[in-house]
């Protein structure tokens, strides 16, 4: 592959998503291009997101030696989720989830009016190349994608935040396949709504009792979409490890 090769002053713009791949694609954008460009690091934060996500954060800022920008949709400064459901009155519709929409979405577009942006770098690793080649199709063409042109893949990636010491965020150590927030209404297996049960039942009671107020059958089983309340206990479905619904700047599901 043939690598990007931005002019000089150019303003990069890493998004960081609290996953060891967007802390790589730092730490490596900043490697290559940092002595030539303007770096920086962006974070849009959610409040459902775990709180060890913020020590991650701090962690790799000072490995990449670099400080860690927090933007935040200037329209919703409680940055939450829920509040965003709540005045919605739904979790998701079929343009995709208001909270990716209103915290993510706008929050990067509205850092771009106030910003300019060249390029952006996000943690599309090596085993993702499809992914990354449809995101610049469809979303941005100035992408850089490092992480792929270093040949980088996802376990490297954990590999490498290994390497330097630095602990993972708590909840991939909870068993949740990312560091996204915890009761993610993107998904819809059993699988994860039960593990979601098992890890931290105080929110899927949250979401639970949210979700059936505002008539929302987060969970499928067997081709059925239910309440939350209704999810038997011992329902499963894919894997985890099939469970992978990034929320970056822009928050897509997989391709199935």
């Amino acid at each position: 592959m043939k690598k990007s090769n931005p002019a000089p002053d150019s303003n990069i713009v890493v998004w960081f998503s609290n996953g060891a791949a967007s802390a790589v694609a730092w730490k490596e954008a900043v490697r290559r291009y940092g002595n030539q460009c303007n770096v920086i690091a962006v974070n849009n934060p959610v409040a459902e997101e775990d709180a060890d996500n913020e020590r991650f954060a701090r962690d790799v800022a000072e490995w990449v030696g670099q400080p860690l920008i927090h933007y935040k949709n200037p329209k919703w400064p409680e940055a939450s989720a829920e509040f965003v459901w709540a005045k919605r009155k739904g979790m998701s519709f079929p343009n995709g989830a208001p909270c990716t929409v209103e915290l993510k979405k706008k929050a990067r577009e509205s850092f771009e009016r106030e910003n300019r942006v060249d390029w952006h770098v996000l943690g599309f690793t090596s085993d993702e190349k499809k992914r990354s080649d449809r995101f610049m199709l469809t979303e941005r063409e100035n992408v850089l994608p490092v992480l792929i042109e270093a040949d980088i893949s996802k376990l490297e990636c954990f590999e490498l935040i290994a390497a330097a010491g630095i602990a993972l965020p708590a909840v991939y150590l909870r068993g949740y396949p990312n560091a996204n927030c915890i009761g993610c209404v993107k998904a819809t297996s059993p699988t994860y709504w039960n593990h979601v049960r098992r890890a931290d039942p105080e929110v899927f009671l949250r979401r639970a009792v949210q979700s059936r107020a505002l008539g929302v059958r987060l969970v499928r089983v067997k081709g059925k979409r239910m309440f939350l309340d209704e999810l038997p206990e011992n329902a499963i479905g894919r894997p985890m490890k099939n469970l992978v619904f990034e929320c970056g700047i822009f928050c897509e599901e997989p391709e199935q």
